[in-house]
């Protein structure tokens, strides 16, 4: 089990891994940064041959793709131009890490998933019959976010989730990410006294407090509050996550040396439903609940009718939706049992009175305990 950056990066404890580099670290005005790529490939290859499976999860499509179109802003200046940035970038990217890998003797997937291809639960489970065979077969599946159809509202939006959906998916031990920075400081790294978190046990709110929300680069579409938000998504599935500086040469092999940056330890271990149901990023409502049902949720009850005091937003029976409390605060998700025109139509009633609302005998709960997670 890892209990420190340096079990993460070994393979006696962690036996596949899932590694993260994003686009100011790969692409450098607009041109890949090809000899930083090569020296991480040999880290890459050391630890191939220690026994850990590799899974890469990589930025920079959209980034190369406006560089060989003159797109402004990095491709970023509206979602067209973010969508034929990548379609182009794309390729050049698959090219670039085929290059490097195969250098060192290794063989290049590419995969591009969307965040359906990952919320819903067949096709999730698509995902990872494809990473397991690829990783059986001995190729190392570089995996991106499919940026040429996805828009803004339906998306990862950043590659530290998804790294850390992938490596549910991938059912993999941990998770690294290379950053611009060494990992989570206690207060902005750049005011004096600033302390790097060596080692972190369950992302708690004095945790997220610390974090920095923005990329630095420019380039990406993640920050710290991001890494904290993939942390907790891993941790579901008992994974833990390292962060480590990216932009040394030979990151990998410096981050073992020196044993420098932040480790996320799991505090608990999901079963596979539900760490994949705890690591949907799009819920498609809001149920809110009494002071009541908030207790009783916290017992391990189902969301009972009589504890609904408000809906938001318009979703059919086994949607995803979020639990808040009555001052708004974020309980858990859950699959629910109504669509949101019944879930208003019974909010508050006991059972005995939904059925005259409803027109027909009600479910055993709105949101079933073995359909839910907690926050």
């Amino acid at each position: 089990m890892v209990s420190d950056l340096n079990g993460l990066l070994d393979p006696r404890t962690c036996k596949r891994i899932v590694i993260k580099i994003g686009s100011a670290l790969l692409v450098n005005d607009g041109q890949p940064a090809r000899a930083w790529l090569d020296e991480l490939a040999l880290d890459l290859k050391h630890l191939r041959e220690g026994g850990t499976q590799i899974i890469i999860v990589s930025s920079g499509a959209i980034a190369l793709g406006a560089a060989r179109l003159g797109l402004p802003k990095g491709g970023r200046a509206s979602l067209a131009d973010a969508q034929a940035a990548a379609s182009v970038g794309q390729v050049a990217l698959a090219q670039l890490w085929a290059a490097a890998l195969d250098f060192h003797g290794l063989t290049a997937a590419q995969m591009l998933v969307t965040i359906g291809d990952l919320e819903d639960r067949r096709r999730y489970l698509n995902a990872s019959a494809t990473i397991e065979r690829l990783l059986d077969a001995g190729a190392v599946p570089v995996i991106n976010e499919n940026d040429s159809v996805a828009t803004e509202e339906i998306r990862f939006g950043d590659n530290d989730r998804l790294a850390a959906r992938v490596a549910q998916a991938a059912k993999a031990d941990g998770v690294l990410l290379l950053s611009d920075i060494d990992g989570l400081y206690d207060r902005p790294p750049g005011e004096a006294g600033a302390e790097l978190v060596k080692v972190i046990e369950g992302v708690t709110p004095e945790i997220i407090a610390m974090a920095d929300d923005g990329s630095s680069s420019g380039l990406g579409s993640g920050g710290m509050v991001a890494k904290l938000q993939a942390a907790r998504i891993a941790e579901r599935a008992g994974i833990a996550l390292g962060i480590i500086n990216g932009t040394l040469q030979r990151p990998i092999a410096k981050a073992r040396k020196t044993n420098r940056g932040t480790i996320f330890l799991p505090v608990r271990s999901d079963n596979a439903r539900k760490a994949w149901l705890g690591g949907r990023l799009a819920p498609e409502g809001v149920l809110s609940v009494d002071s009541g049902c908030v207790a009783a949720l916290s017992d391990g009850a189902s969301l009972l009718a009589a504890g609904l005091i408000d809906v938001e937003g318009e979703f059919a029976r086994g949607a995803l939706v979020s639990l808040h409390g009555p001052k708004g605060e974020r309980l858990g998700q859950g699959l629910v049992e109504y669509s949101a025109a019944e879930c208003r139509a019974i909010a508050g009633l006991r059972e005995g009175d939904q059925a005259v609302r409803l027109g027909y005998a009600p479910r055993a709960a709105v949101v079933h305990r073995d359909h839910m997670v907690r926050s």
